[in-house]
């Protein structure tokens, strides 16, 4: 009798244990079909959320060179502090890294500082009004302080930054203010009119704080004055292109300076802020941001853009940090879902070789009543792998329609679980890194350069926080594969003892 025809009867005759071996190696084929899904989504999401948070290079000037060279000569007389100076950079070699293959997405950062003028008062506090006071006190006591206070004339105190007039304003100018990292982590956000973007070249627009335009009454379209930071009689008219609302609530020191204060930041194209700076800063800026659309060839990019560069007066400095930052937690999901498939697979091996040795325990007579009758051991063992074979394909089509739910409902855990990994990790880090040991910090240049270019932890997890779990051709064929070796070991395993059954101690026993 045919062997395909006898296991039909076979799972006909004995519906329970038909039944049994369906649902277990659903719920095997089940968890391992989730496993291969959540894997392959977690993978095509590392693709094209690569291109998409991508990695930034900064360019800047190159700190630890300055250093260097200002403590050359004399080694016993100690640096002048008041000869460090860092050399700006120029925005025609910043415009010809922006032109390099690669770069997705540019930006300059220039920062200067300004004094209020006609329609504006900047937000200051009681802290500051208590240090002015003393500053007074001891200007009119002709005692000079040492602590960094304000002096005569708004001046701050002895040191390097003597010379340097206290200003109501930082002036941050800038070519695209989203992809400055305040805006990109959502620290602030545009509520009113729009943002700066490289349509303001040459332009007096400025997007200003919520707290400073509801105090001075100010809307979108409205205008104000600033003052030069070296000259008052000089003023500039300022148009209000956008209101931002921050959530930055600053430190000890922008409550003694107002231009520390960050509602007192201005935004504006780096082409006024360098008006702002004068002459000497045209066709210059503080730093440049490039956003990459490949990660993996940041040091390609590097390598290229360093030739156009004078690396003693400049440095890159790479950040792939969102990159690693939305790699990191996908790996983990597809390692996890990896193991998944293999843990599943093993058991399922265990579980149905166990279960099929206990139906060849209870099929002994027959098994000697057909080796008796001249059917081959290999006919047998393909019977039992039928049967088995059989119900595979019957737990294929009720994973292929209940694995994808699976799927998701495990994925969407796994992966919520590790963008709450991610963002916490950003809120730790963000640190720029050198390349090759040169460079220092980013560039900042003034008051306004505490702003910061570049992606931030919130895009790397918004870039993972979805995975696109669906069931596809590949994962079917593949689950089928999987089922198919979960069947031949179970089979190979289970039916050794048929091997060294011998038809006459069956029957007679």
């Amino acid at each position: 009798m045919n062997f395909i025809k006898r296991a039909l009867l076979s799972m006909k005759n004995k519906k329970g244990r038909t039944f049994l071996l369906c649902a277990v190696f659903s719920a095997i084929l089940i968890f391992v079909l989730a496993g291969l899904t959540i894997q392959s989504a977690a993978l095509t999401a590392t693709e094209n959320a690569k291109k998409s948070v991508g990695a930034t290079v900064t360019l800047s000037a190159n700190r630890e060179a300055a250093m260097k060279k200002n403590q050359e000569g004399d080694t016993a007389e100690k640096p002048d502090p008041a000869s460090f100076s860092l050399t700006p950079v120029s925005l025609a070699d910043a415009q010809k890294i922006a032109s390099l293959d690669n770069v997705k997405a540019y930006s300059f950062l220039s920062s200067s500082s300004a004094g209020a003028g006609d329609g504006i008062t900047p937000i200051s506090n009681e802290s500051e009004s208590q240090s002015t006071t003393a500053s007074t006190a001891s200007d009119d006591q002709g005692g000079t302080q040492t602590d960094g206070q304000p002096q005569e004339g708004g001046q701050m105190g002895a040191g390097p930054m003597s010379n340097m007039k206290q200003s109501d304003f930082q002036v941050s100018g800038v070519m695209n203010l989203s992809m400055l990292s305040d805006f990109s982590d959502g620290t602030a956000e545009i509520i009113s009119g729009e943002a700066i973007t490289e349509s303001d070249k040459e332009t007096n627009n400025v997007v200003i704080e919520q707290t400073l335009a509801e105090a001075n009454e100010l809307a979108v379209g409205d205008t104000f004055k600033v003052t030069d930071p070296e000259d008052d009689t000089k003023t500039y008219d300022l148009t209000i292109k956008g209101i931002y609302k921050t959530t930055e609530n600053g430190d000890s020191m922008g409550m003694m300076f107002n231009f520390l204060n960050p509602a007192n930041t201005l935004y504006t194209s780096y082409t006024f802020a360098n008006t702002l700076k004068g002459d000497d800063a045209k066709d210059t800026i503080d730093s440049a941001s490039y956003t990459l659309n490949d990660p993996k060839q940041m040091d390609t990019f590097v390598e290229a853009a360093e030739k156009l560069i004078d690396t003693e007066k400049f440095s890159l400095q790479t950040n792939d940090q969102a990159y690693q930052q939305m790699l990191q937690p996908l790996n983990n999901v597809a390692s996890f879902a990896k193991n998944i498939v293999i843990l599943v697979a093993i058991a399922g091996v265990i579980i149905l070789t166990l279960i099929v040795m206990m139906t060849i325990r209870e099929r002994r007579y027959e098994i000697g009543v057909l080796l008796s009758l001249g059917e081959s051991r290999f006919k047998v063992i393909l019977q039992f792998f039928s049967e088995i074979i059989i119900c595979m394909f019957v737990a294929l089509v009720i994973a292929t329609f209940s694995g994808n739910i699976v799927g998701n409902v495990v994925g969407e855990q796994l992966i919520n679980q590790q963008t709450e990994t991610v963002q916490q990790t950003g809120n730790n880090q963000g640190q720029p890194t050198e390349k090759d040991g040169i460079g220092g910090q980013q560039g900042q240049g003034g008051p306004g350069g505490m702003s910061r270019l570049g992606a931030s932890s919130k895009e790397a997890a918004k870039a993972i926080e979805e995975l696109n779990i669906s069931v596809q051709p590949k994962e079917i064929a593949t689950l089928a594969g999987v089922g198919l070796l979960i069947s031949f070991f179970s089979i190979v395993l289970s039916s050794i003892g048929i091997l060294r059954l011998q038809p006459k101690k069956i029957l007679t026993t």
